[in-house]
């Protein structure tokens, strides 16, 4: 009797153990199990964000006067990518979009290499500008005393000129370039030999690529200094400002709150 009630007893105790111990083990396996849904819940909100932004729209601030009146320092653009078509990452291609770049279109792109001499950053060979497009291909481009003509129709300038003609008119060895596509013999009189700012072409814009200009147009470094932009480097159309300050005013440090130009933000680009 005593016998059996210890063999009992020694039965309960093990059975409580295994009960112990398989009581204990969900824990672990709760925490593992919640650890990963935390990541499976957080994995599709990065996905939708990055694919958001490659795809669909960006931001992009104003680093330079380049485009001045049109866009100034300190404005924060929502660019539109969808309408040129989304730029696949990592290869030359672009998925279809739902226009065609044209002339006067504001558009970011990738910039050609540029010269050391005329980079933002000594180590930016390639950055993201913003500019217009004065030319697409096939396009017969010159400019006299610093007014562009485009196929023999003198274009207005969007802004005054800035500097005075001996340094616009000065030729420029980085304007060589132009050479390869001048056009030579024609109605629109032969190209100088040595171009300069506000002295060159006419040059006949290669197919597949566009003529980009900044509106501030002696204060700006595009297609005259680097060569007419591939349509695979376009990247999309700046269409509002959502954001706007002004760096030259405001509190040091504090300039993106004590400098907000209101009067900007929510304007539509043109």
């Amino acid at each position: 009797m005593g016998k059996a009630r210890r063999t009992r007893t020694v039965r309960a105790a093990r059975a409580r153990e295994r009960s112990t111990q398989r009581s204990a083990a969900p824990p672990r396996r709760t925490l593992l199990s919640r650890t990963r849904a935390s990541i499976l819940s957080i994995v599709p909100a990065l996905l939708l964000f990055f694919g958001t932004r490659q795809l669909l729209a960006e931001a992009y601030r104003i680093p330079s006067g380049s485009m001045e009146p049109t866009l100034l320092v300190g404005d924060w653009l929502f660019v539109n990518k969808l309408r040129l078509g989304p730029h696949i990452p990592f290869t030359n291609h672009s998925l279809p979009g739902y226009a065609a770049p044209r002339r006067g279109d504001l558009v970011i792109f990738t910039s050609p290499p540029q010269d050391p001499s005329i980079r933002i950053t000594p180590d930016d060979v390639t950055p993201t500008l913003v500019k217009r497009i004065v030319g697409v291909g096939g396009d017969t481009l010159l400019m006299r005393h610093g007014q562009l003509v485009l196929n023999g129709t003198v274009m207005p300038s969007p802004n005054a000129f800035v500097l005075v003609d001996s340094l616009a008119e000065a030729p420029q060895a980085i304007f060589g370039w132009q050479h390869d596509i001048e056009l030579r013999g024609s109605r629109f009189g032969p190209p100088p030999a040595a171009p300069s700012l506000h002295e060159w072409g006419p040059l006949v814009v290669p197919a597949g690529t566009y003529f980009m200009m900044g509106d501030n147009r002696d204060n700006s470094v595009d297609s005259r200094y680097y060569g007419p932009v591939p349509r695979a480097e376009l990247r999309g159309t700046p269409m509002f400002i959502y954001y706007s300050y002004d760096p030259e005013r405001g509190v040091d440090y504090f300039l993106a709150v004590t400098a907000i130009r209101w009067s900007r933000i929510g304007r539509w680009i043109r």
